[in-house]
Protein backbone atom coordinates (compact mmCIF):
# COMPACT_ATOMS: atom_id res chain seq x y z
CA UNK A 1 0.00 0.00 0.00
CA UNK A 2 0.79 3.47 -0.37
CA UNK A 3 0.71 6.59 0.76
CA UNK A 4 -0.72 9.63 -1.16
CA UNK A 5 -0.03 13.10 0.67
CA UNK A 6 -0.70 16.46 -0.17
CA UNK A 7 2.55 18.60 0.15
CA UNK A 8 3.67 22.40 0.37
CA UNK A 9 7.07 21.97 -1.96
CA UNK A 10 7.02 26.08 -2.21
CA UNK A 11 5.28 28.61 -0.21
CA UNK A 12 2.14 30.21 -1.97
CA UNK A 13 2.37 27.18 -5.02
CA UNK A 14 -0.17 24.32 -5.68
CA UNK A 15 -0.25 21.51 -3.06
CA UNK A 16 2.24 18.37 -4.70
CA UNK A 17 0.89 15.15 -4.75
CA UNK A 18 3.32 12.69 -3.73
CA UNK A 19 3.21 9.10 -3.18
CA UNK A 20 5.68 6.91 -1.20
CA UNK A 21 6.04 3.11 0.44
CA UNK A 22 3.24 3.17 3.72
CA UNK A 23 5.74 3.81 6.44
CA UNK A 24 5.91 1.30 9.33
CA UNK A 25 5.89 1.57 12.83
CA UNK A 26 8.27 1.45 15.20
CA UNK A 27 8.74 1.29 19.09
CA UNK A 28 5.45 3.55 20.54
CA UNK A 29 4.62 4.58 17.33
CA UNK A 30 0.82 4.39 15.84
CA UNK A 31 0.37 4.81 11.97
CA UNK A 32 -3.12 6.25 11.55
CA UNK A 33 -4.91 5.82 8.30
CA UNK A 34 -6.74 9.33 8.11
CA UNK A 35 -10.70 9.31 7.66
CA UNK A 36 -11.13 13.10 8.46
CA UNK A 37 -8.66 16.47 8.08
CA UNK A 38 -9.62 19.97 9.02
CA UNK A 39 -8.42 23.22 6.77
CA UNK A 40 -7.24 25.45 9.79
CA UNK A 41 -6.00 28.81 8.97
CA UNK A 42 -2.96 27.73 10.33
CA UNK A 43 -2.42 26.18 7.58
CA UNK A 44 -2.77 29.31 5.24
CA UNK A 45 0.05 30.85 7.25
CA UNK A 46 2.17 27.25 6.67
CA UNK A 47 1.60 27.92 3.23
CA UNK A 48 1.72 31.52 2.88
CA UNK A 49 5.50 31.27 4.44
CA UNK A 50 5.15 32.77 8.18
CA UNK A 51 3.14 35.02 10.33
CA UNK A 52 2.58 39.07 9.97
CA UNK A 53 4.34 40.64 12.83
CA UNK A 54 3.87 44.11 11.84
CA UNK A 55 6.03 46.30 10.97
CA UNK A 56 7.35 44.84 7.79
CA UNK A 57 8.64 42.20 9.93
CA UNK A 58 7.79 38.28 9.59
CA UNK A 59 7.77 35.17 11.56
CA UNK A 60 9.20 32.71 9.19
CA UNK A 61 6.92 28.73 8.63
CA UNK A 62 10.47 27.24 8.93
CA UNK A 63 10.84 28.56 12.57
CA UNK A 64 10.75 24.53 13.83
CA UNK A 65 13.76 23.34 11.81
CA UNK A 66 11.47 21.91 9.47
CA UNK A 67 12.12 22.61 5.54
CA UNK A 68 9.89 22.12 2.94
CA UNK A 69 8.07 19.66 1.45
CA UNK A 70 5.35 19.78 3.93
CA UNK A 71 2.28 17.83 4.26
CA UNK A 72 0.06 20.03 6.31
CA UNK A 73 -3.36 19.32 8.40
CA UNK A 74 -3.47 19.13 12.25
CA UNK A 75 -7.13 18.33 12.39
CA UNK A 76 -6.83 14.51 12.24
CA UNK A 77 -9.72 11.39 12.73
CA UNK A 78 -8.73 8.56 11.98
CA UNK A 79 -8.41 4.37 12.51
CA UNK A 80 -5.69 2.66 13.86
CA UNK A 81 -3.91 0.80 11.01
CA UNK A 82 -0.51 -0.44 12.76
CA UNK A 83 1.67 -0.39 15.53
CA UNK A 84 5.33 0.06 16.53
CA UNK A 85 6.18 -3.01 18.84
CA UNK A 86 5.90 -0.90 22.34
CA UNK A 87 2.77 0.60 21.77
CA UNK A 88 -0.10 -0.04 24.00
CA UNK A 89 -3.29 1.61 25.00
CA UNK A 90 -5.43 1.30 21.30
CA UNK A 91 -5.96 -1.82 18.90
CA UNK A 92 -6.18 -2.01 15.15
CA UNK A 93 -9.11 -0.13 13.70
CA UNK A 94 -9.66 1.90 16.46
CA UNK A 95 -10.98 5.01 15.42
CA UNK A 96 -9.22 7.90 17.43
CA UNK A 97 -8.53 11.54 17.26
CA UNK A 98 -5.18 12.93 17.01
CA UNK A 99 -3.71 15.63 19.84
CA UNK A 100 -0.93 17.37 17.44
CA UNK A 101 0.44 20.21 19.59
CA UNK A 102 3.08 17.82 20.58
CA UNK A 103 6.23 18.97 22.44
CA UNK A 104 9.76 18.09 23.31
CA UNK A 105 8.85 16.40 26.33
CA UNK A 106 11.96 17.72 27.91
CA UNK A 107 11.35 22.10 28.19
CA UNK A 108 9.56 22.90 31.44
CA UNK A 109 6.15 23.74 30.21
CA UNK A 110 6.44 19.98 28.51
CA UNK A 111 6.88 18.85 31.84
CA UNK A 112 3.96 20.60 32.93
CA UNK A 113 1.54 18.83 30.28
CA UNK A 114 1.80 22.13 28.72
CA UNK A 115 3.64 20.51 25.25
CA UNK A 116 1.51 23.06 23.11
CA UNK A 117 3.85 25.92 24.48
CA UNK A 118 6.84 23.57 24.03
CA UNK A 119 10.18 25.71 24.01
CA UNK A 120 12.42 23.14 22.64
CA UNK A 121 11.96 21.57 19.29
CA UNK A 122 8.41 20.48 18.99
CA UNK A 123 7.58 17.78 16.18
CA UNK A 124 3.98 19.10 16.27
CA UNK A 125 1.69 16.89 13.43
CA UNK A 126 1.07 19.20 10.55
CA UNK A 127 3.09 22.52 11.39
CA UNK A 128 7.10 20.92 11.35
CA UNK A 129 6.46 16.97 11.19
CA UNK A 130 4.00 15.84 8.25
CA UNK A 131 0.81 16.03 9.04
CA UNK A 132 -2.53 15.19 7.85
CA UNK A 133 -3.75 16.42 4.25
CA UNK A 134 -2.79 12.59 3.59
CA UNK A 135 -3.93 8.72 3.36
CA UNK A 136 -2.07 8.38 6.79
CA UNK A 137 -0.34 10.19 9.47
CA UNK A 138 2.50 8.68 11.93
CA UNK A 139 1.54 9.40 15.39
CA UNK A 140 4.79 9.07 17.86
CA UNK A 141 2.19 7.39 21.02
CA UNK A 142 -0.66 6.20 21.63
CA UNK A 143 -1.50 8.68 24.34
CA UNK A 144 -1.94 11.25 21.89
CA UNK A 145 -4.90 10.06 20.33
CA UNK A 146 -8.47 10.32 22.06
CA UNK A 147 -11.37 8.17 21.85
CA UNK A 148 -13.87 9.87 20.13
CA UNK A 149 -16.81 7.64 20.99
CA UNK A 150 -19.70 7.66 18.44
CA UNK A 151 -18.85 11.76 17.49
CA UNK A 152 -18.94 11.96 13.63
CA UNK A 153 -15.27 11.75 12.52
CA UNK A 154 -15.89 15.25 10.58
CA UNK A 155 -17.18 17.13 13.49
CA UNK A 156 -14.66 15.31 15.73
CA UNK A 157 -11.91 16.49 13.56
CA UNK A 158 -12.03 19.97 14.33
CA UNK A 159 -11.68 19.88 17.97
CA UNK A 160 -8.10 19.49 17.99
CA UNK A 161 -7.41 22.70 16.18
CA UNK A 162 -10.66 25.19 16.52
CA UNK A 163 -12.25 22.92 19.41
CA UNK A 164 -9.79 23.39 21.77
CA UNK A 165 -8.15 26.89 20.62
CA UNK A 166 -11.74 27.94 21.55
CA UNK A 167 -12.01 26.37 24.62
CA UNK A 168 -8.85 26.93 26.32
CA UNK A 169 -9.57 30.80 25.28
CA UNK A 170 -12.96 30.41 26.82
CA UNK A 171 -11.57 28.63 30.30
CA UNK A 172 -9.02 31.80 30.21
CA UNK A 173 -12.20 33.91 30.42
CA UNK A 174 -13.72 31.69 33.18
CA UNK A 175 -17.21 31.33 34.59
CA UNK A 176 -19.17 35.11 34.51
CA UNK A 177 -22.13 36.48 36.42
CA UNK A 178 -25.15 36.00 34.55
CA UNK A 179 -25.01 40.13 33.54
CA UNK A 180 -21.48 39.87 32.71
CA UNK A 181 -21.41 40.45 29.04
CA UNK A 182 -18.90 38.36 26.70
CA UNK A 183 -18.24 39.17 23.15
CA UNK A 184 -16.88 37.52 20.33
CA UNK A 185 -14.42 39.01 17.72
CA UNK A 186 -14.43 36.92 14.31
CA UNK A 187 -17.28 34.19 13.40
CA UNK A 188 -14.78 31.97 11.42
CA UNK A 189 -14.13 28.72 12.15
CA UNK A 190 -12.89 28.58 15.58
CA UNK A 191 -15.20 31.38 16.66
CA UNK A 192 -18.53 29.59 15.67
CA UNK A 193 -16.69 26.87 17.67
CA UNK A 194 -16.26 29.53 20.98
CA UNK A 195 -20.14 30.45 20.18
CA UNK A 196 -21.14 26.90 20.28
CA UNK A 197 -19.35 26.45 23.58
CA UNK A 198 -19.48 29.67 25.47
CA UNK A 199 -22.77 29.29 27.85
CA UNK A 200 -21.39 25.48 28.83
CA UNK A 201 -17.91 27.09 29.44
CA UNK A 202 -18.33 30.47 30.66
CA UNK A 203 -22.37 30.92 31.72
CA UNK A 204 -23.63 33.24 29.04
CA UNK A 205 -24.34 33.40 25.88
CA UNK A 206 -21.66 35.82 23.75
CA UNK A 207 -21.91 38.52 21.71
CA UNK A 208 -20.66 38.52 18.63
CA UNK A 209 -18.91 41.05 16.19
CA UNK A 210 -17.65 40.20 12.62
CA UNK A 211 -17.57 42.45 9.48
CA UNK A 212 -19.15 39.57 6.98
CA UNK A 213 -23.41 39.24 6.93
CA UNK A 214 -23.06 35.69 6.34
CA UNK A 215 -20.93 35.20 9.12
CA UNK A 216 -22.98 37.48 11.70
CA UNK A 217 -25.77 34.99 10.89
CA UNK A 218 -23.96 32.01 11.18
CA UNK A 219 -23.04 33.33 14.47
CA UNK A 220 -26.89 34.17 15.74
CA UNK A 221 -27.58 30.53 14.54
CA UNK A 222 -24.83 28.86 16.80
CA UNK A 223 -26.33 30.95 19.48
CA UNK A 224 -25.47 34.23 19.66
CA UNK A 225 -27.08 36.88 22.43
CA UNK A 226 -26.49 39.27 19.63
CA UNK A 227 -24.38 40.32 16.71
CA UNK A 228 -22.87 43.88 15.51
CA UNK A 229 -21.02 45.23 12.76
CA UNK A 230 -17.76 45.80 13.88
CA UNK A 231 -17.26 48.26 10.91
CA UNK A 232 -20.47 50.17 11.49
CA UNK A 233 -20.00 53.98 12.30
CA UNK A 234 -19.77 54.70 16.48
CA UNK A 235 -20.11 50.43 16.49
CA UNK A 236 -18.05 50.52 19.36
CA UNK A 237 -19.63 53.05 21.34
CA UNK A 238 -22.65 52.28 20.98
CA UNK A 239 -22.33 48.63 22.20
CA UNK A 240 -20.26 50.05 25.30
CA UNK A 241 -23.26 52.11 25.74
CA UNK A 242 -25.52 49.33 25.34
CA UNK A 243 -23.71 46.59 27.80
CA UNK A 244 -21.72 49.22 30.12
CA UNK A 245 -18.42 47.38 28.99
CA UNK A 246 -17.78 44.20 28.49
CA UNK A 247 -16.71 41.59 31.10
CA UNK A 248 -14.48 39.20 28.81
CA UNK A 249 -13.41 39.60 25.15
CA UNK A 250 -12.00 37.18 22.64
CA UNK A 251 -10.19 38.14 19.85
CA UNK A 252 -10.45 35.36 17.27
CA UNK A 253 -9.19 37.42 14.48
CA UNK A 254 -5.88 38.83 15.24
CA UNK A 255 -5.72 41.90 13.36
CA UNK A 256 -5.10 45.72 14.69
CA UNK A 257 -9.09 46.98 14.07
CA UNK A 258 -10.10 43.89 15.95
CA UNK A 259 -8.04 43.88 18.71
CA UNK A 260 -8.56 47.68 18.84
CA UNK A 261 -12.34 46.77 18.69
CA UNK A 262 -12.25 44.18 21.54
CA UNK A 263 -9.79 46.36 23.77
CA UNK A 264 -11.91 49.44 23.41
CA UNK A 265 -14.87 47.24 24.52
CA UNK A 266 -13.70 46.11 27.82
CA UNK A 267 -14.89 47.91 31.03
CA UNK A 268 -12.61 48.08 34.14
CA UNK A 269 -11.78 45.16 35.12
CA UNK A 270 -12.32 43.98 31.73
CA UNK A 271 -10.02 41.08 30.50
CA UNK A 272 -9.18 39.94 26.62
CA UNK A 273 -7.93 37.30 25.49
CA UNK A 274 -6.33 37.56 21.63
CA UNK A 275 -6.29 33.92 20.00
CA UNK A 276 -6.17 34.94 16.00
CA UNK A 277 -3.45 35.02 13.72
CA UNK A 278 -4.08 37.55 11.16
CA UNK A 279 -0.93 39.57 12.41
CA UNK A 280 0.19 43.02 12.50
CA UNK A 281 0.89 45.22 15.68
CA UNK A 282 -0.78 47.34 17.63
CA UNK A 283 0.08 50.20 20.16
CA UNK A 284 -1.52 50.33 24.33
CA UNK A 285 -1.52 53.60 26.34
CA UNK A 286 0.05 51.95 29.35
CA UNK A 287 -0.90 54.79 32.13
CA UNK A 288 -4.73 53.92 30.77
CA UNK A 289 -4.24 50.10 30.80
CA UNK A 290 -3.13 50.50 34.30
CA UNK A 291 -5.92 52.64 35.56
CA UNK A 292 -8.80 50.66 33.37
CA UNK A 293 -7.07 47.25 35.57
CA UNK A 294 -7.95 45.31 32.18
CA UNK A 295 -5.70 42.41 31.29
CA UNK A 296 -4.82 41.20 27.78
CA UNK A 297 -3.75 37.52 27.61
CA UNK A 298 -2.38 35.56 24.16
CA UNK A 299 -3.83 31.89 24.07
CA UNK A 300 -2.40 29.54 22.00
CA UNK A 301 -4.12 25.95 20.85
CA UNK A 302 -4.88 24.47 23.96
CA UNK A 303 -3.03 20.91 26.21
CA UNK A 304 -3.64 17.36 25.67
CA UNK A 305 -5.45 17.51 28.78
CA UNK A 306 -8.09 20.31 27.95
CA UNK A 307 -8.54 18.51 24.07
CA UNK A 308 -9.52 15.70 26.40
CA UNK A 309 -11.75 17.59 28.46
CA UNK A 310 -13.62 19.37 25.55
CA UNK A 311 -14.46 15.68 24.10
CA UNK A 312 -15.88 14.31 27.10
CA UNK A 313 -17.84 18.22 27.66
CA UNK A 314 -19.27 17.74 23.64
CA UNK A 315 -20.34 14.61 23.91
CA UNK A 316 -22.18 15.05 27.82
CA UNK A 317 -23.62 18.48 26.79
CA UNK A 318 -24.38 17.44 22.54
CA UNK A 319 -23.11 20.68 21.63
CA UNK A 320 -23.95 20.73 18.08
CA UNK A 321 -21.34 21.23 15.62
CA UNK A 322 -20.20 24.13 13.65
CA UNK A 323 -21.50 23.83 10.20
CA UNK A 324 -18.94 21.81 8.64
CA UNK A 325 -18.44 21.07 4.62
CA UNK A 326 -16.48 17.48 3.34
CA UNK A 327 -14.29 17.87 0.27
CA UNK A 328 -12.21 15.13 -1.42
CA UNK A 329 -8.29 15.43 -0.30
CA UNK A 330 -7.69 15.80 -4.31
CA UNK A 331 -9.47 19.55 -3.28
CA UNK A 332 -6.95 20.47 -0.56
CA UNK A 333 -5.50 23.38 -2.70
CA UNK A 334 -8.70 24.84 -3.77
CA UNK A 335 -9.84 24.56 0.38
CA UNK A 336 -6.43 26.39 1.14
CA UNK A 337 -7.97 28.80 -1.69
CA UNK A 338 -11.39 29.08 -0.87
CA UNK A 339 -10.36 29.82 3.06
CA UNK A 340 -7.94 32.54 2.06
CA UNK A 341 -10.47 34.15 -0.09
CA UNK A 342 -12.98 34.23 2.79
CA UNK A 343 -15.42 32.06 1.02
CA UNK A 344 -16.02 29.42 3.64
CA UNK A 345 -18.06 30.07 6.41
CA UNK A 346 -17.83 27.15 9.39
CA UNK A 347 -15.29 24.55 8.47
CA UNK A 348 -13.75 22.62 5.80
CA UNK A 349 -12.72 18.70 6.04
CA UNK A 350 -11.00 16.96 3.62
CA UNK A 351 -11.90 13.13 3.14
CA UNK A 352 -8.99 10.35 1.48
Amino acid sequence: MMLRAYQIAAFGEPLALVEKPLPQPTGRQVLVKIEACGVCHSDLHIWDGGWDLGGGKKLAAALGGKALPLTPGHEIVGAVAALGSDAGGVRLGDRRLVFPWIGCGQCAPCQAGQEHICQGAAPAIGIFVDGGYATHVMVPDARYLIDIVDLPPASAAILACAGVTAYSALKKIGRLAPTAPLLIVGAGGVGLTAIHLATAVTGVAPIVADIDPAKREAAMAAGAASVVDPAAANAGKALAKETGGMAGAIDFAGAPASFEFAYGSLRKGGHLVVVGLLGGSVNISLPLMIMRAVKVSGSYVGSLEELTELVALVRREAVPPIPVATRPLEEASQSLADLKAGKVVGRLVLVP
